[in-house]
């Protein structure tokens, strides 16, 4: 058949299907009843003359015709993403939406300076997208990001350092009046530690713990840093904490201060595509100005 006869509603319908799995879940996905779902399937499959899918009770599966052209549609879909996040960002105006990716635990520290950012650009809509995931930038799930550690190495990504982040071991004020202050790195003696567990062996401060202090003195592993902060605020034990973030925390107390080889990166990261842009450029020359290391 001719691709000009193809109706690509009926395409996207067969693509959702796919990416959800069933029919009552493409339908909710794309705001209709699973009856419009079903025609439109049914239809798709009637114009090509081929099954796209086995029906079973758990729900669909695309048949080999099915992935082949599902793999284009995925393909389409991804391309009209990345267009999106383009044109949603890549103009001269400074309004619109703005997406700033980073984690939870950065969020106080930034949240009065992205509040004065907004009284100065009060059309600019920031919304933000607190995970530790990976950002596609490309396809428009972000705009900027703020991201510690490692310096990302994609290519079609502009990767400017931002910060400095000073890391230390910090206990609450009622874990030191019960135990004591931790005053060098090798006075562990009989405390107790909180650390992210042996999945961040990569950051210096939680290899010196699984390193150097005895397992049974690790009280806590925390999934974050963020909740190992929040433990030691609660007098669990000693956690390493980014200074930037704990010295606003006046229930926590620095225990001493850790060698340089702790400390880690802010990365500031954008798009090439959307680096220039008018709300791009604003947005991180506001918070180079505010954050970058004198």
């Amino acid at each position: 058949m001719n691709a000009q006869n193809l109706d690509w509603t009926d395409v996207h319908f067969a693509y959702q299907v796919a990416k959800n799995g069933t029919l009552s879940a493409a339908s909710l996905a794309l705001g209709v009843h699973h009856s419009t779902v079903l025609r439109r399937i049914d239809a798709l499959e009637a114009q090509l003359g081929v099954k796209l899918f086995h029906r079973h009770a758990r729900g669909y599966t695309p048949t080999p015709a099915g992935e082949l052209l599902l793999a284009a549609a995925d393909n389409t879909q991804n391309e009209l993403d990345r267009l999106l996040g383009k044109l949603q960002t890549n103009d001269d105006t400074l309004k619109g939406s703005l997406k700033l990716t980073t984690l939870l635990a950065f969020l106080p520290p930034l949240t009065p300076l992205l509040a004065e950012f907004q009284t100065l650009h009060p059309e600019i809509c920031l919304e933000i997208v607190a995970t530790p995931k990976l950002t596609r930038f490309e396809y428009g799930e972000a705009h900027v990001g703020i991201r510690p550690g490692k310096k990302p190495d994609t290519p079609d990504y502009v990767v400017q350092h931002l910060k400095s982040l000073s890391t230390a071991l910090y206990a609450s004020e009622g874990y030191i009046n019960r135990n004591g202050r931790m005053k060098a790195l090798d006075e562990v003696g009989a405390h107790r530690f909180i650390t992210v567990g042996k999945n961040l062996m990569n950051v210096e401060s939680t290899a010196w713990i699984e390193n150097n202090v005895p397992t049974e003195q690790i009280n806590h592993r925390a999934p974050d840093f963020n909740f190992a902060m929040e433990m030691a605020k609660a007098g669990i034990g000693i956690a390493p904490c980014h200074c930037w973030l704990a010295n606003n925390e006046p229930t926590l107390i620095r225990q001493f201060d850790a060698p340089e080889q702790w400390n880690a990166n802010l990365w500031l990261i954008t798009h090439r595509d959307l680096h220039h842009s008018a709300k791009v450029q604003a947005f991180t020359q506001f918070l180079k100005s505010k954050l970058r290391d004198k």
